[in-house]
């Protein structure tokens, strides 16, 4: 009970910030004798409470992303579903031999992100770079958020790397900014995979190390973003860079 409460503080704490949390929390559901498929339904409903305070905790870095966010949130309520649903149905071989790829290249995305988006904006000019979201880059954020939206709600390991990859080529945003939007949309991708898990596969949800998890979550989220926001772009870039190599290593070596 105190490893699953820890694992969910350190969950908490590593989501609000960077996005790999489940890497801490999901091995330990493991390491306590809870079969896979059990382990990833109940850690994604344990750490809903973890994200809802780490978007609390952000609320200042949402301040006009509202109007992007409600574009965003259906596709990600998709992705969820669609998660949940391959989660359900498919062997975990089929979708986790693509997640490290995945990763790698969303660290490269991250790494790379200033870089790239210095070039586009030589190549648009000042004034194109500065306009209102157009119709093609929003159908691509739409598209980014329901595949992360899917790849969390399937397996969730990194989904905040992804998503921070994806959206930081696409929106030109501080990092604390970009965390602050995956925070909501991997709140929203968990609560409806856990929904329907609930729904679904009430059998197979630990309830006792989802509660511990949920208690555990709720704290580090919230303490987690209060100091983390105030971090600089780059410290929090190499913090996102460092865990998305981390998590690579401890998923090949699986």
């Amino acid at each position: 009970m105190v490893a699953v409460l820890a694992a969910g503080f350190a969950a908490g704490g590593i989501n609000a910030v960077v996005g790999s949390g489940t890497l801490v929390s999901f091995p330990v559901l493991l390491a306590v004798g809870i079969p896979p498929v059990p382990a990833t339904i109940s850690n994604s409903l344990g750490l809903i409470l973890g994200n809802a305070s780490a978007s609390v905790g952000y609320r200042r870095e949402l301040r006009g992303q509202r109007r992007l966010l409600l574009s965003l949130i259906p596709a990600s309520v998709l992705g969820g579903l669609t998660g949940a649903f391959l989660l359900l149905h498919l062997p975990a071989a089929t979708f986790e031999a693509v997640v490290p790829v995945l990763i790698a290249l969303a660290v490269v995305l991250v790494a790379l992100q200033p870089l790239v988006q210095r070039a586009l904006a030589r190549r648009r000019g000042p004034d194109e770079a500065q306009q209102r979201i157009g119709p093609g880059r929003l159908a691509a954020l739409f598209g980014g958020a329901y595949l992360t939206g899917t790849y969390g709600g399937y397996f969730a390991a990194s989904q905040g790397v992804l998503q921070i990859g994806i959206f930081g080529l696409l929106l030109r945003e501080s990092l604390q900014r970009l965390n602050a939007l995956k925070n909501v949309l991997t709140l929203t991708v968990n609560t409806v995979a856990a929904g329907a898990y609930v729904v679904v596969a009430t059998d197979r949800v630990v309830w006792s190390a989802a509660g511990l998890l949920a208690g555990g979550s709720l704290v580090g989220g919230y303490l987690s973003s209060r100091y983390g926001r105030r971090l600089p772009d780059p410290v929090l870039r190499t913090a996102i860079v460092v865990l998305g190599l981390v998590a690579i290593a401890v998923l090949v070596n699986r």
